[in-house]
């Protein structure tokens, strides 16, 4: 074991949309800050896929299985490099409507409130946007929420096919609207260029070290601090010490740190003295369905437009169904690399082309509905094997199957019922986009893991500011709440560090 000669005044764990956006806001302090990252940075990230790269997973697999709850094995889609997951995300950032803050009814239960309000986050959706260079409209969507400024930059342009199905849909009395995007001159942008790049090219008080695997966390004797990070690069364990401690390691990988750095003061795992560590664990239902069309597409191409009619029901079913948008091209979206059973489907009804061929014939759709907290859907660790397990089990399913049945009804009115079958496919338990809970923050020390700054109960100097803190999913993208909240959580760690 080597310890490392400098103390740190801050260690981030993790360099994804919390990571990377707090290291960027907390860079001009001048406070010594230390940035670890499991992974390296990527040579080609997927926006800038061809032909049929998206097709080879393990480009977009962490090098490691995790364990379904009866012991199936998987490789979890899941980005382990600078940047994390937001180096194969769509690029998508929206807000949580007002509403989602608040106490929800649906047909399976209680979406629960949240302690901090959407007046609270506003100014930092703001704040996250202009940094994010996110481009969109405002007014098109009737759930929108209030803003104090518009849109930073215009809308990105959809692909002609794209337009023309919207055109269709309106008709339909529908409302179509502006998918907020980020994109910037490198493309679309994520926490590697927007945040950590830029970061250690201006401040020489922030370094990097990659290919650093965090492997737990380690307590003063009393266990109410913690006084080093164990981290393992190439074959040799180092240990760093800092005056405070941010994880941001995505939901279900803070969850197996903290459990996995119990000791004789946290039997359960660190900041778990309410046993609710690895537990909520949610990852909304997502549903891809492929419309075949009659005129080719390049099949590279952003996710630009989506619907929220059915956001929180329709005429026949009074709770909320979920979020519609265009799935960027198919040789493009990530989400694809799962679906050849979905594309399978598709190639009988156009058994003349091949895989490429018959993904310039298509548009994806992406159907995304709440998922429940639950304390059984939950991240676990064998402490024994170090295996890490989900068990997870869907709830909220016919709100999210109605979200499905309407949305064939829809396209088939505007295809004129020319395509009987519109192949799909859910997201299995290995797309782990959207994973969220399992560090939840509230005031009760007793029902959360955090307190409303981020930081745990039971132990002073640590904080999560990744997508694990979120009470409850909504039926949005997460990314720009878990900017906004490390841009937030920023604001009070720059005044604690003085």
């Amino acid at each position: 074991m080597i310890i490392d000669d400098q103390h740190y005044d801050v260690i981030i764990v993790g360099t994804g949309a919390g990571g990377g956006t707090l290291a960027r806001k907390l860079a001009p302090t001048g406070k010594k800050i230390l940035v670890l990252e499991q992974g390296d940075f990527l040579e080609k990230e997927s926006s800038q896929l061809v032909d049929v790269e998206v097709f080879k997973k393990e480009s977009f697999y962490a090098p490691e299985q995790w364990y379904e709850e009866e012991g199936d094995t998987f490789f979890p889609q899941t980005s382990y490099s600078v940047g994390g997951n937001t180096k194969i995300y769509s690029g998508v950032l929206q807000r949580m409507r007002e509403k989602d803050f608040e106490k929800v009814q649906h047909q399976d239960g209680i979406s629960p409130e949240w302690e901090v309000k959407y007046q609270d986050f506003e100014p930092y959706y703001t704040e996250a946007e202009k940094l994010y260079q996110v481009h969109g409209k405002a007014g098109d969507d009737l759930t929108e929420p209030a803003r104090s400024e518009d849109f930073p930059l215009p809308t990105v342009d959809s692909e002609p096919q794209i337009e023309d199905i919207c055109t269709r849909i309106s008709k339909q009395g529908l409302n179509p609207a502006y998918l907020p995007i980020g994109v910037g001159k490198q493309g679309r942008t994520d926490s590697e260029d927007t945040g950590i790049s830029p970061t250690i090219k201006v401040y020489d008080n922030v370094t990097l070290k990659t290919s650093a695997k965090v492997s737990r966390l380690l307590t003063n004797p009393s266990g109410k601090v913690v006084k080093a990070v164990e981290a393992q690069i190439g074959e040799q364990f180092y240990l760093f010490e800092a005056d405070i401690i941010v994880l941001s390691c995505g939901a279900i990988n803070s969850a197996a740190l903290l459990l996995r750095s119990a000791n004789e003061k946290h039997p359960k795992g660190l900041a778990n003295s309410s046993d609710f560590l690895g537990r909520n664990l949610m990852k909304q239902l997502m549903t891809v369905l492929v419309q075949i069309t009659n005129t080719p597409n390049s099949g590279l191409f952003q996710r630009t437009r989506y619907i929220n009619d059915f956001y929180w029901g329709d005429q026949n079913f009074p709770y909320p169904m979920g979020h519609i948008q265009n799935s960027g091209g198919i040789l493009q979206d990530v989400i694809f690399s799962e679906s050849p059973p979905i594309l399978s489907v598709a190639a009988k009804l156009m058994p003349e082309f091949g895989l490429k061929q018959l993904a310039k014939r298509s548009i994806g759709w992406w159907l995304q509905t709440e998922d429940l907290p639950s304390p059984k859907n939950r991240v676990r660790v064998n402490i024994n094997s170090d295996k890490l397990y989900l068990d997870y089990t869907p709830n909220n399913t016919e709100a999210h199957d109605r979200l499905i049945y309407r949305w064939i009804d829809v396209l088939k009115s505007i295809d004129g019922n020319k395509q009987t079958i519109y192949p799909r496919g859910e997201a299995p338990i290995q797309v782990v986009a959207h994973q969220s809970g399992t560090c939840r923050f509230g005031e009760d020390t007793r029902t959360s893991v955090l307190n409303l700054n981020c930081q745990t109960h039971d132990i002073d100097n640590l904080y999560v500011v990744d997508s694990s803190f979120f009470p409850s999913i909504s039926a949005t993208s997460p990314a720009l709440t878990v900017i906004a909240n490390a841009l937030r959580v920023g604001e009070h760690l720059i005044d604690r560090l003085g």
